[in-house]
Parts: C-alpha cells; structure tokens; sequence
C-alpha cells in the first residue's frame, strides 16, 4: 500500500511533462512562422530615387520644315492617247499658255473629219428641205396642193434645221478633243512632279503633272502631338534658311491639320511667309521659332510613373520614416524618356524613379544612386 503511492505520483508527473514537450512542440513551429511574418514586413526595399526640383521650360520651340506653294494644281489630259512629246521636266519654270505635252492626235482628228462630214450633210438635207418647203408654201397659197403635203414639207425642214444643230454641236466637241490632245499650263508656277514619258498611253483625267503656281508661299511643319502649339505665345513663327541662317523672314500660323499623322504621330501647320525673300525657294529647308509661354515644370524619368487605379501615380518616399507612399499626379505631357507633371509633386519630394513596382505603400525602403 505505501508502495503504490509513489508510483501513481511518478506516472502523474510523467503525464505533465509529456504534455508540456508537446506544447513546446507545437509552439516552435507557431513562432518561427511569426519571426518570419515579422522579417517580411519590416523588411526594407532597396530603390532608386531622386529629388525633384521645378524647372523653366523651353522658352521657344524650333522645327525643321519646308518652304512649299500655297496653291498647287495636278495637270492632266481630257482625252486619253499616247504620249507624242514631253516639253517640260521638273523644276522647269512655265508660264500661263505654254504647252506642257502632246498626244497622238489620230483618233481625235478622225472623229473631227467625220463630225465635219456630218454637218457638210445635214446642211445639204437642210437646202433641200427648205426648198422644198418654199415650192410647197407657194403651191399652198395658188391652191395647187394639200395642206398634208404642207405639213410633211414643214416637218421636214424642221427635222434638218435640228440635225444640223446637232452637228453642229459634234463639231464643237470634236474641235475641243483635238485641242485636248495638248497639254498646256493653266497659270505660271513650277512643274514640281511628272508622271508621264513619251510613247507612253495615259488616261482621261490621269494626273501627269503637278504644277506649284507662282504666288504666295508656306513654310510647312510636321509639329509632334506632344509638343503641340498650345503653348505658343502667338501665332508669329520666326522663320530662317538652314542652308543660310542670315536669310530670314516672319511668318504666321495659317492652317492646322486636324488629324494626326497615324504613322508619325504629328500634326500638319502650315505657315503663311511674309515678305518673302527670293532665296527661300520652293523646296527650301527652313527652321521655324515660335515662343511659348513660360512654364515651370517637374520632369521625371518615365521608370517613375505608375499608377492609382486609372490614374497615374508615383511614390514618394517620407523622409522621416522612410517609407514609401503611392502620390496620383497629373501628367502634363510625355517626352522621349521622360515625363512631365503638372501637378501633385512639389519642389524637395523624393521619387522612386527605380524598383517601385514591388513596393506597397508604409513599406520601409533604402535608397541609393540618388540624382539628387
């Protein structure tokens, strides 16, 4: 009896420390996942920043263009036929009247000579039908013949008088087609393209030439959408010879296409020259300056722009805590490599500009390979 005591106390401890190694067990595992969890998010990322600072914008924008024709015409034949002489190249100077090219005459000086048989016979039916109305008027009046034999001799002469009208008509149209077969400058001005070689067959309305007449001139501008003239102080465009700075000139803004290049992405302006000089001939590369307003601006690396639901966004990094933040900014426009923000940056702010697309916001950070 006094033995039993000390073996149930034994198995009574035993029991307790089997189940404290089991909580112990268990515990372990539980606490390491929570040192884990811990690690993770205390965890610094590292990143590239950089501190912004506003800056003047361009105060004038430059562009290349072209000096061009303010009215440009396509020349071509009315008839079709092939190509007899070509009188004219490109860059020849014209003047209003002088002949350009010549077709094979053939067939429009055949439909010519039949039309003017046409006619020839029409006049003679009409001799003969009025003739023959005048013996019929006179018979009618002496009571010698019927008023139906009248009437037909009427009919008749009427029936000519129509066909030769219209004969007459065919002439005319036969006489211009043979005077068609001759290609001629409508007003003075500059052949600038040809489509058409001798012995070559060309088409109706086929354009064959482009003439720039004389006149007025534009310099003409291919303006990328990014940088687009709503910034332009005025309409005035400083305008200079590339080939030779000291030929200058002032233009105006006249005209803006208002569809964007699909290919190129730039939109058409073409500037009204004024004054302008002989040097600046058509064909002419010539450089354009516009003024724009002044602005002042923050321009980040495109590397730095993310984005805030459908907004975009960068981070800024709290230079105190050294955490990173998601800021929605407004994007004034996109250059090459960089980004304009108009608004939601102040000067000092410091942009993750590399590495941000892992971060969530209040995530300690490190940073290096500062710009600032």
């Amino acid at each position: 009896m006094h033995r039993s005591v000390p073996h149930a106390l034994a198995r009574v401890i035993l029991r307790h420390i089997s189940i404290a190694l089991a909580l112990a067990l268990l515990a372990a595992p539980l606490a390491a996942c929570n040192e884990r969890t811990a690690t993770t998010v205390e965890r610094a990322a590292f990143v590239h920043t950089e501190v912004v600072q506003p800056r003047d914008g361009q105060a004038s924008l430059t562009l290349t263009g072209e000096v061009q024709a303010r009215f440009r015409a396509d020349l071509s034949f009315r008839v079709s036929g092939r190509v007899l002489a070509r009188l004219v190249d490109v860059g020849t100077h014209v003047n209003a009247g002088d002949l350009l090219a010549r077709l094979d005459p053939a067939e429009q000086q055949a439909d010519f000579d039949a039309a003017t048989a046409s006619m020839a016979a029409a006049e003679a039916q009409l001799r003969v039908a009025q003739a023959t109305f005048d013996r019929q008027s006179q018979l009618l009046s002496s009571g010698f013949t019927t008023r139906v034999a009248y009437d037909q001799a009427q009919e008749q002469l009427r029936t000519a008088q129509s066909t030769l009208e219209s004969a007459k008509a065919e002439l005319r149209r036969t006489r211009e087609a043979l005077g068609d077969a001759e290609l001629h400058a409508r007003a003075a001005g500059v052949i600038t393209a040809r489509n058409l070689e001798v012995g070559q067959v060309v088409q109706a309305a086929q354009s064959v030439f482009t003439l720039a007449q004389d006149g007025e001139r534009d310099a003409v501008f291919d303006v990328p959408e990014s940088m687009f003239l709503g910034d332009v102080e005025s309409g005035s465009v400083s305008l200079a010879l590339v080939s030779g700075p000291d030929v200058t000139a002032t233009g105006y803004v006249r005209e803006i296409s208002p569809a964007v290049d699909p290919k190129s992405s730039t939109v058409r302006v073409k500037v009204a020259i004024q004054n302008l000089p002989a040097a600046m001939a058509l064909g002419s590369a010539v450089a354009g300056t516009a003024g724009t307003k002044p602005a002042t601006e923050i321009t980040v690396p495109w590397t730095a722009l993310m984005a805030a639901g459908s907004k975009p966004a960068v981070w800024i990094v709290d230079p105190k805590t050294r955490t990173a933040s998601l800021k929605p900014v407004t994007v004034g426009a996109y250059e090459a490599g960089a980004v304009q923000i108009r608004e939601g940056l102040e000067a000092g702010d410091r942009v993750v500009i590399d590495g941000g697309k892992l971060l969530s916001s209040g995530q300690p950070v490190t940073f290096a390979g500062d710009r600032s």
